[in-house]
């Protein structure tokens, strides 16, 4: 099947180990003096080990293999500790994965392994941050600064980072918006978020972007995404994030709207318009 795998550049690697520590589902050995990605099926493509890689050898890509298998990552890594089964469940949760984290209890379950009482409660459905409704009050339709709104539906934000498979991507109008965007926009969480889930990415700055076409395209055909909106700034840089978001939709099966917004440097919506209807 086609998705998302780590791919490790071998030559840049100088075999730290940090990624395979942080890689809590044991798909990660260092052999020889180098980081090698030892059984795909193993591999939840999450990248938990980019983050720790000091040398950016570690990308995520798309690729025909094997499906990820919860059930045989979970009996791979009991041996090595509640500490690592705890750090494995909470990653997975973090991701939204949730269907991943109840295969995982079962598979505890059927060992006989209990979840202590000072374990996370992992069962339950990822956290959406508290919102506050708008000061209607206040004549310009802002939000009181003693009440600020939150319309943020999950964590991670930064698109490197979020599994295109997660729940809360699931048949859901998608927010990509620059780095920028919600600094400038005053009211980014009240308008701009609102009824969307959300990815944060920066078109001059960020590696990797083929990874960026390769995820968005996996949420259009796979997650069943019902459109695009790219925030970006007036600045020309952030150009790039609308192709990203063109190519990804070009490159699926499926074709979805894309609408973009371009705000000013005080925050103020300049142009909006759609790529594809």
């Amino acid at each position: 099947m086609l998705r998302e795998v780590i791919e490790i550049n071998e030559t840049i690697c100088d075999g730290c180990g940090d990624c395979a520590t942080a890689c809590a589902e044991g798909a990660i050995q260092i052999i020889d003096g180098k980081a090698r990605l030892i059984n795909e099926v193993f591999c939840d493509g999450l990248g938990a080990c980019i983050g720790e890689c000091h040398v950016n050898a570690i990308a995520v890509i798309k690729k025909d293999t094997v499906a990820y298998d919860e059930k045989l990552t979970m009996l791979n890594i009991i041996p090595h500790g509640m500490n690592t089964v705890k750090a494995h469940l909470k990653h997975l949760k973090e991701h939204g994965m949730m269907n991943y984290v109840q295969e995982g209890l079962e598979v505890l379950k059927e060992k006989g392994i209990e979840l202590t009482e000072d374990e996370p409660k992992l069962t339950s459905t990822f956290p959406v941050c508290q919102t506050v409704a708008i000061d209607e009050s206040n004549d310009n339709g802002l939000i009181s600064e003693s009440q600020p709104i939150i319309k943020l539906k999950q964590w991670p934000i930064q698109l490197h980072l979020v599994s295109p498979y997660a729940a809360y991507f699931q048949n859901a109008e998608i927010l990509l918006a620059a780095d920028c965007v919600p600094l400038a926009v005053s009211t980014f969480h009240s308008t701009v978020l609102k009824n969307k889930s959300f990815a944060l990415a920066c078109p001059k700055l960020d590696s990797n972007k083929d990874a960026y076409i390769n995820k968005l395209s996996v949420m259009i055909d796979e997650s069943n995404i019902k459109s695009i909106t790219v925030a970006i700034m007036e600045v020309p840089c952030c150009s790039g994030l609308v192709m990203l978001a063109k190519k990804a939709i070009e490159a699926s099966v499926r074709k979805i709207p894309l609408l973009v917004q371009v705000y000013g440097v005080r925050g103020e919506l300049i142009e909006e318009y759609e790529e594809f209807d």
